[in-house]
């Protein structure tokens, strides 16, 4: 039964109880380290004003920003900028589908570090967990499928030869 089974909330050894979805819930308070995996990126930035809500705190979409900057900086540490891709092969990358956990706020003036680690590469598709931190405070953590499409006409083609060997090696 759906309430009754334990699932896995992330790869960090964190196991929580599905509970119905009227039962009270309670969040473990416990710190979270960030791994230090060869495979993991991160990319560090600044919370400005136009990343707040009128109360000060991260509007969530701004979370969607931050994982793609930081998967653009990941894509360039393996030297490939989004836009010499687009020129070179007429590939451009998309995102098909996401799903974001938001646990903690971040707020005016935080500095965070956004974390890139690739799970799993197909033909086409790339699946990426993403997690936002305020030192060892987890805020929001995501995973993201981006599909490679053709510019000109925005169909599915394969992710270009010069990509995998990079991906398979940090995947």
């Amino acid at each position: 039964m759906r309430a009754q089974q334990r699932r896995i909330a992330s790869n960090f050894g964190r196991v929580r109880d599905s509970l119905p979805h009227n039962a009270p819930r309670t969040r473990c308070r416990s710190p979270v380290t960030l791994p230090s995996e060869p495979s993991l990126f991160t990319h560090a930035l600044r919370v400005y004003w136009e990343d707040t809500d009128a109360g000060g705190v991260v509007f969530y979409a701004n979370y969607l920003k931050f994982f793609e900057r930081a998967r653009t900086e990941w894509l360039r540490s393996l030297g490939h900028s989004q836009q010499r891709l687009r020129d070179e092969t007429g590939a451009i990358f998309v995102v098909s589908d996401t799903s974001v956990r938001y646990l903690s706020p971040a707020r005016l003036d935080d500095r965070l570090s956004v974390s890139v680690e690739p799970r799993e590469a197909g033909r086409a598709t790339l699946v990426i967990a993403q997690r936002a931190w305020r030192g060892d405070t987890l805020l929001a953590e995501g995973t993201i499928r981006i599909a490679c499409v053709d510019a000109a006409s925005l169909r599915p083609r394969r992710i270009p030869l010069t990509l995998p060997d990079h991906v398979i090696a940090v995947a």
